[in-house]
This record gives C-alpha cells, structure tokens and sequence, in this order.
C-alpha cells in the first residue's frame, strides 16, 4: 500500500528491512519531497500567505529599524562642536505593585537655560568659543519667519553673500532671496511692526532674519535666559572629551534648567554632541520619534498576530485535506515522530522559499511606507529616517521568524493524526469540549476587554479595545464549527426556497459544519480588525466635527500670518457691528496621572482664549460655573475628564506645559464639548506664557467675531480689515478643533493595518476557499453521477459562498460592535460610525474574494460530461 498516492513509497516495511529505517531521515526527506509535488496546488496558497508574511514583517521591520536609528537633522548647529541646551524631556514616576516606573515625554516647547551658563561654558579649557543663541517669531512680507542674533549664524555657518553684518539695532540680514542690500523692511516683531534696513544677504534659508546680538536678545523677550549655546573646540581637542568637561563644569556650577519642574522630574541642562544637535533644533522631532516607534511597535504586533491567525489557518486546512493521507500513514506503521518529520519538512521548503521571496520584496514595501509618511505629513521636517547598512538585513531575521511559525503551525496542524493511535487515525474526528471551553473563555475575556475600553480614556481605552477585538476574534476562530451549525439552523429553511440547489447547499452547510467553520474565520477576521480599525478613528472625527460645528458661533475669523499685531482684538471690538471677539490659540499640555496602577503621561491638544463675552464666539455647552472668570492660574476641564479627574468648580488640577513646567490651575468652569475643544480651555495669557513666542509674542492663533443681528456683514469685513494692518478676514471661518499632535501619523498607521489585513484576508479566504473546493472534487463528482445537473450545482455552490458571506459578515460586525461600542461611549457619548464607503468597501473585497475563491477552482469538474454519457463509458 502506498502512502502518498502516486508517490510511489511504500509504508509498510518488507521482510528483511531493518526496524530502524523508517526512524531515519532519509524516509522522511523523500516523504517530504514527495508530497511537495503531490500537492503542489494545496501548498501554493500557503506559499502565498508565507510570502505576504514574510513581506510585511520585513517591511515593518526595517521601518521599525529606520525609527530607532533616526535622529533630528543638524542645519543651524552643523558647525557647532557641541551644543548647551535645555532638557527637552519631562518624566513622571509612581508606585506600581511594590516598584518604582518611571514614564517620559518629550516636550514641543522651547526650553531654556539660564544665562550664567555661558560663562561657565567660556571657562572649559579647550573651548575656542562659545555663542548664545536665541530665536523668536518674525513677520516677514506677510509670512512667518525666524529671528536670531547674526553671531549665532557662524554656528551653521551661514556666511554673507552681499553686505556686512548688523552693527546698528535697526540693521539685519535676511537669508536668500528675501531682500536686497539697502532695501527697508518692515518686520512684526513681539506684535509691533518696525522698519529695519537691510545691509546684507547670507547663504541661509529665506525664513531667516538675523540681527544684531543686543537687539535680538531684547526683541526674545527673555534677557536672562538663552535657547542654546553652540561651543566650537579649539584645534586638537577632541570633541567628546570636552563634552564631558563641559557637563562636569556645568554640574559643579549647579546650573539647571530656566523654570519650575515638578517633583522627580531633573531641571537638568544637556550638552549635545554629534546627531544629538538636532534636538536643539528641531524641538518636534524626538517627541515623533517616540510615537512614530510605538505606533510602528503596535502595527507590528496586529500584524504578527493576524499573520498567526492566517497562516495557522491555511496550513491546517492544508494538511486536513490529506488527514485521511496521513491518517493512513499512522494506521500502517508510521510513529508521530516521523509524520511530525515529514510535516514539518515539508512545510520548511515551502516556508524557506516563501520568506525568501518576501524578504525580497520587503525593501519596496518598506520604501513604499516612508513615501505614505512623507506624503500625508506625518512626521516633522527635521527629522531623517536613516538606516545603517547593517540594519538592511532586518528581513532575514523576519524571514526567519516567518519559517519558525510556519514550523509551529504545522505541528499544530498534524498533532490529532499524529497522536492518534494507529486504529483510530482513519476516524475524522468531531471538535471536542476542550476547544468549546477555550472559546468560551476567549469570548468572556474579549467581553473582559471591551470593558476596560468604556472604563478608560485615550490610549489606554484603544488598547483595551484592540485587545477585546483580537481574543474576540480567536475566539470565533476557535468556536468556528459552533459558529457555523448555529447559523446554518437559522439558514437552513430559507437556503431550501430556493429549488434543489438550495436543498443541497443547505444538506451539505449543514453536514460539514467543521468545513465551513474554517471558511468562515477569515472573513470574521478581516470584518472585525477592519471595522475596529476604521470605525475607532471615524467614530472620534464623526462626533469631534459635529461638536467643532456646534462649538462655533462666529460669523468672521481675522488672522496674519506672522501674528497678530499688539492690541489686534481690542480694536476688533471696537468695529462698528462687532458685538464679540475671541482669540483662540492652540498649545498642548501634559497630563501626568495612573492608568491601571502605572503611570501615564498623556499629550492633550488645548486652547487659550480671551473670555470676555466668550459665548457669543464659542458655545463650549457649559455644564457648570462660569467661564467668565478664566484667568491666568485657573482653568476650564471638559465634562468627562473632570469626572475621571473627580474635579468640579473650586477643585485643583495639576498640569504641564509644553516647556516642562508644572502648575496647579484652579477649576472655574466644566463644559461637554470636549471633542471639539479638548480636555481643557485655558486663558490665553497663561498658555502663551509657556510657549517659545512667550513674553512678548504674537498671537499664534485667530480672532474669532461675532457680529450683531442687524450689522452689514460685508462692511464690518471691510472695516476690520483697515482695523487690523496685514490681517486677512474669513468669511464661514472654520470650525475650532483641537486635533492631536501624531493625527497624521495615526491615519497612516491605520492605513497600514487595514491594508495589511486586507492583504491578508483575501489570501486567507482564497486559500481555505479554494482548498475546500478542491478537496470537494469528489464529492461533486459523485453528485453529478447521482443526477444533479449543472445548473442546480452552480446554485448549490453559489448558495452556498453567499452563506458563507453573510455569517462572517455578521459574526465579525457582532465582534467589531462589542469594542467598538465601549470605546465610542467612553471617548465619544456616542454609538460607532463607520463611514458607508468603507463598510461597503468591506462588503465587496469579502464578496468578490469569496466568489473567486469557491467558484473558479470546480469550474472544470461542472464542465464534465452528462453523469450518464459518463457511466456509460
């Protein structure tokens, strides 16, 4: 007897044979072997699933590596040694089950180091120089720029194309392009407008203006206090070397940080060296880095995880195709051992190619994300991607991480005919208690998850409900047999309406409930990570811009880009037919607290405003107090935050700002709609104060005005536009919203997952689909000898993939609901949102991946001679 059909090996040893050569390798290699060819087109949709594995895990994992290794570009401190600057990271520390964690985040604001420093630094033996450099906001011909002192422009070095250097405190040079030598400019600067000449032109970027030292000190509006110092070596001293004397020098003189930390977080002031200038510079890069890193690192898990599920499931539906192949190979003598050997053999040519190929390919993936990245804007301009040379060979590990689950799933795959006892391997067996129970649990601890999500807020409700999704998914994939017997109880009449086709769809759904159940799990998969996916992020911008229309009650909005002059609103109010004027600026805060026993510091978008007459501008839906009375030192917290806060008017809430700083802001008022507006509304003077333009600065946001019933709105446009010199007005301005800092990036990220899944899924769908239809081949034959035509075949199976369509679509809607909902009701008040052309979109990969996957693969056994002209030969 053979044990591989038309293998030609033979499983029962003969007479003279030594016991010990089934035991060898070498029965199992041709085993192997064999079977690889035998059943080519069952292992070439595991080909395909290895090779998108492969793929995808090289391609996350290069940009994984190109995350770690990136670092903030170095421009303005290119010619610096070294750079003395701010620590620009806030850390937060508490109790956690006995230990002691610490948690940190950058921070986006300017922080700066007292003045003293500078001579300390001048002190450092092998120090040739060392040059104070400040900046500050600049408008220039209607547009944003920089200010610096001209001595910090050797730092780049930016040297004079035309012209001399500012010696006079009306003289400046501009970068290229921006103005000629001898021309007058006028510049905004702290929200005057002043004339400066021009008296000459460097090699630097147009945005940049540079003026004398003491005149760009005064106009940074923070005398004693600098950005950063850029220190050049004397000759033959080493750059590290002085680094370290530098950081002793500083230490022993006790210099810290310009403003007040909070308790366990160091004022400490770094020296940079090498790629680390950059963060001097580029103060959004390494804030991007870090989230950049654990979005990636959360990609990267969905992905394992569903390559898991998918590869898992096509393997095993591979090999129980040829269970009663390997079951006969037990039954005639072979031990676990050596069908484990086979197995996994085979399945390790087929993988070790596979991995191979995806890794090839993941080099165009990997460039391909970075393109997606640069082009949606979701990371900041400064800072640069790199990837080392060694680094390029991230997808061989990840090749081989795709190989080793392979192996795995392949000892899964086979263990119940492998186990077997050798009178039973024949036997199919039936799903057993064990694998209900496990489901079971999965299921509760899904529902567990979920929650957790309506109990918590930000990252750690999205955590919970990506969690709650991917067990409960398992769950469906474990119950699969359950799953399908249910829902073809409650199908099986309505399939039998439609003729003898329909009969026969329901007889064999019904009967091969285990067949179906695993034709069932992908599109479980690929409808509840898709919809979690798409229908978190579109339920939080569904409600956020309803609330953002809500909000807005302003009939203009007046801006400038380079800022708003000094005593811009209150010449706003004074227009004829203005009845209010509100100037909102965005910032961010820091908001230290636990999360689960750990500590979490989470970044909030916020606004600053003016509150004289706010609700005429702004309707933040006031639930309690009185908005009137935001000053500095007090704050606005939105309704659900100040419930988890456990806050209310009159409580304290502790805050950081974008610089570092801590401060304790009395609760004056609560309000709901904080999806629009963020957690927390702030005066504007006060967050204006923790800004790098603090001081004296401009204005970085817009007024918004609100006109009176009766006023002309066409002439109040007109007189505001004379009111305001270099303000633009907007008609319909747009609504107010505070939109998270890696906003892009999450939409990206999400574009990934749903790509990859999708990815997956149709792989997954096709394989089980077609491998099913295919080991159907005999069935179908035997139907058609039985008499059932063509015709009530093709509904048959019709019926059948529409059967298949509907449960997976409604069981994976049932599972994307169960998170989805809490998560919307703990960060929305509302039910979810899918938006109709992504559901449908759903809809129709599912369908069509569905259809190509039963149909085309029995085409040829349909296309068969009548059953009679066939018995008759």
């Amino acid at each position: 007897m053979k044990a591989t059909p038309g293998a030609g090996v033979k499983a029962t040893p003969r007479a003279g044979v030594k016991a010990d050569t089934w035991e060898g390798g070498k029965v199992t290699a041709l085993l192997a072997a064999r079977a690889i060819r035998a059943h080519r087109k069952a292992w070439t949709a595991v080909f395909a699933a290895l090779t998108l594995t492969s793929l995808l895990l090289g391609a996350f994992g290069l940009t994984l590596a190109s995350a770690w290794s990136a670092h903030p570009r170095v421009e303005r401190y290119a010619g610096a040694d070294l750079v003395v600057a701010g620590d620009q990271t806030t850390r937060f520390s508490a109790t956690s089950l006995g230990e002691r964690e610490t948690v940190s985040a950058g921070l986006t604001e300017r922080v700066r180091i007292p003045r003293t420093a500078l001579t300390v630094v001048r002190g450092v033996p092998g120090v040739r120089a060392a040059v104070a450099d400040v900046e500050f906001p600049v408008g220039l011909a209607g547009r944003s720029a920089t200010g610096r002192p001209w001595e910090a422009a050797r730092l780049a070095p930016y040297a004079l194309r035309t012209g001399r250097a500012p010696q006079r405190a009306d003289e400046v040079v501009t970068g290229g392009g921006a103005g000629r030598v001898g021309a007058r400019l006028t510049l905004r600067v702290g929200g005057r407008d002043t004339a400066y000449t021009v008296v000459g032109v460097a090699h630097g970027p147009r945005t940049a203006v540079w003026f004398t030292g003491a005149e760009a000190h005064r106009l940074a509006g923070h005398p004693d206090a600098l950005d950063a110092i850029g220190v050049v070596a004397g000759p033959g001293t080493d750059p590290e070397a002085l680094a370290g004397r530098v950081r002793t020098a500083l230490d022993t003189a006790g210099v810290t940080d310009v403003g007040g930390r909070a308790d366990g977080d160091p004022a400490t002031v770094r020296v940079l060296t090498g790629h680390g200038r950059g963060e001097a510079e580029h103060l959004d890069a390494a804030p991007a880095r870090g989230e950049l890193l654990a979005a990636l690192a959360s990609v990267a898990g969905t992905v394992v995880l569903v390559a898991l599920l998918v590869v898992s499931s096509t393997i095993v539906q591979a090999l129980r195709q040829r269970s009663h192949e390997l079951g006969m190979l037990r039954a005639v003598g072979a031990t676990p051992g050596q069908l484990r050997g086979a197995v996994g053999r085979e399945v390790g040519r087929v993988a070790a190619w596979a991995a191979l190929v995806g890794a090839a390919g993941a080099a165009p993936a990997y460039l391909g994300l970075r393109a997606l990245l640069d082009a949606r804007g979701a990371l900041p301009t400064g800072l640069d991607l790199t990837l080392p040379a060694p680094l390029w060979t991230a997808p061989l590990a990840t090749a081989a991480v795709t190989v080793l689950v392979a192996r795995i799933a392949a000892l899964i795959g086979c263990s119940g005919t492998a186990t077997a006892r050798p009178a039973e391997a024949l036997r199919e067996r039936t799903p057993g208690r064990a694998r209900r129970i496990t489901g079971l649990v999965l299921l509760a601890v899904g529902a567990g998850s979920a929650g957790t999500a309506a109990l918590q807020q930000g990252a750690t409700a999205a955590a919970a409900a990506g969690a709650a999704a991917v067990t409960m998914v398992i769950a469906c994939a474990v119950l699969g047999p359950w799953i399908a017997e249910g829902a073809m109880r409650l199908l099986g009449a309505p399939l039998r309406r439609f003729g003898p086709g329909g009969r026969l769809a329901a007889a064999n759904c019904a009967a091969s409930a285990q067949r179906l159940g695993a034709a069932i799990t992908p599109i479980v998969l690929v409808t509840a990570f898709a919809g979690v996916q798409l229908g978190g992020g579109a339920t939080l911008t569904h409600a956020g811009d309803a609330q953002a229309r809500q909000v807005l009650r302003a009939d203009l909005a007046v801006h400038a880009d380079g800022g708003l002059p000094a005593g811009a609103v209150e010449r706003i109010r004074q227009v004829p037919g203005v009845r209010a004027a509100t100037e909102v600026v965005p910032g961010t805060v820091l908001l230290a607290a636990r999360r689960l026993g750990s500590p979490e510091l989470e970044r909030l978008p916020v606004f600053g405003v003016t509150p004289e007459r706010l609700t005429r501008t702004l309707d933040p839906g006031l639930r309690d107090g009185d908005l009137a009375r935001l000053r500095p030192g007090t704050v606005a917290v939105g309704a659900d935050r100040a419930d988890s806060l456990g806050v209310r008017p009159g409580s304290t809430v502790t805050l950081r700002f974008g610089d570092g700083q801590e401060a304790r802001l009395r609760v004056v008022a609560t309000y709901a709609r904080s999806l629009a507006l963020g957690d927390f509304l702030l005066s504007r003077e006060e967050l204006l104060r923790h800004t790098s333009a603090s001081g004296t600065g401009p204005g970085t946001g817009r007024v918004l005005v609100a006109t009176a019933p009766d006023a002309d709105r066409k002439a109040v446009t007109k007189a505001l536009a004379r009111a305001v010199r270099g303000a633009r007005v907007e008609r319909d301005p747009a609504p107010v919203k505070g939109e998270p800092a890696d906003r892009a990036l999450a939409e990206v990220v999400s574009v990934a997952v749903v790509g990859a899944i999708g990815a997956f899924t149709v792989i997954a769908v096709l394989s089980t689909l077609a491998l099913i239809a295919i080991g159907r081949r005999p069935e179908l034959r035997l139907l058609r000898l039985a008499g059932a035509d063509r015709g009530q075949l093709r509904r048959m199976l019709r019926l059948e993939a529409a059967a298949t369509v509907l449960t997976g679509l409604l069981v994976g809607a049932a599972v994307a609901a169960v998170p989805l909902l809490a998560f919307s009701v703990a960060m929305a008040g509302t039910v979810p949102y899918l938006p109709p052309t992504q559901a449908a979109m759903i809809v129709a990969v599912v369908v069509a991946t569905t259809a190509a996957g039963a149909l085309p693969p029995v085409w040829t056994t349909l296309r068969g001679r009548y059953p009679r002209e066939a018995a008759a030969r």
